[in-house]
């Protein structure tokens, strides 16, 4: 992982696919004085991500991307090189991505997912920990490998399940953690490299 020199913030990409509330938070996070990074370029998969918003209002350049094209995996590796990025954080980002980009970024992509990983992997995490009766769910934070959601966990943060939570619920409690972890996650990597 990159070394955070003296006071130059890093230059990052957000990768998003929806609503961007995880967006918006890094946003608000990377103004503030002992950030140590510098949102340059939000990348999407979808257009119509409302996410797009909060990259237009603060002024942050913004790329949609078709990820089933090779042509344009090229092209986003060009524009990621062209703007230094030296850390991608993926924020709710509905794609894999392929062996060759993580090589190409290796130890210099981290993501964030709604549970205590290893445990629920994938997609539709709520309703799965809610179907399970588990005790206890929460939000990850991990460097990002080849295999779904499993790369070395940076932090976590527990939290109590109750009886009353259903899937809406969950997922707010759980999305008021993420905006916690997320950037302090970001300066742990930084503080330990």
């Amino acid at each position: 992982m990159v070394k955070l020199i003296g006071v130059n913030k890093i230059n990052t990409s957000v990768f998003i696919s929806g609503r961007g509330t995880n967006l918006k938070n890094l946003i608000k996070f990377s103004k503030k004085k002992n950030s140590p990074i510098k949102i340059n370029i939000v990348i999407s998969n979808n257009k119509k991500a409302y996410g797009l918003r909060y990259a237009k209002k603060n002024g942050i350049k913004f790329k949609i991307i078709d990820f089933s094209k090779k042509r344009e995996i090229n092209n986003l590796l060009n524009v990621l090189n062209f703007n230094n990025i030296r850390l991608i954080c993926l924020a709710g980002f509905l794609k894999i991505l392929s062996k060759e980009f993580i090589k190409s970024f290796k130890g210099k992509i981290i993501n964030i997912h709604p549970s205590l990983l290893p445990k629920y992997k994938g997609l539709n995490t709520h309703y799965r920990v809610l179907e399970n009766n588990e005790k206890f769910t929460g939000c990850s934070v991990h460097f990002v490998n080849e295999k779904l959601d499993d790369g070395k966990i940076i932090l976590q943060k527990k939290i109590k399940i109750f009886k009353k939570d259903n899937v809406k619920s969950l997922k707010m409690r759980v999305l008021k953690e993420e905006y916690k972890l997320y950037p302090k996650s970001i300066i742990k990597i930084f503080n330990n490299y």
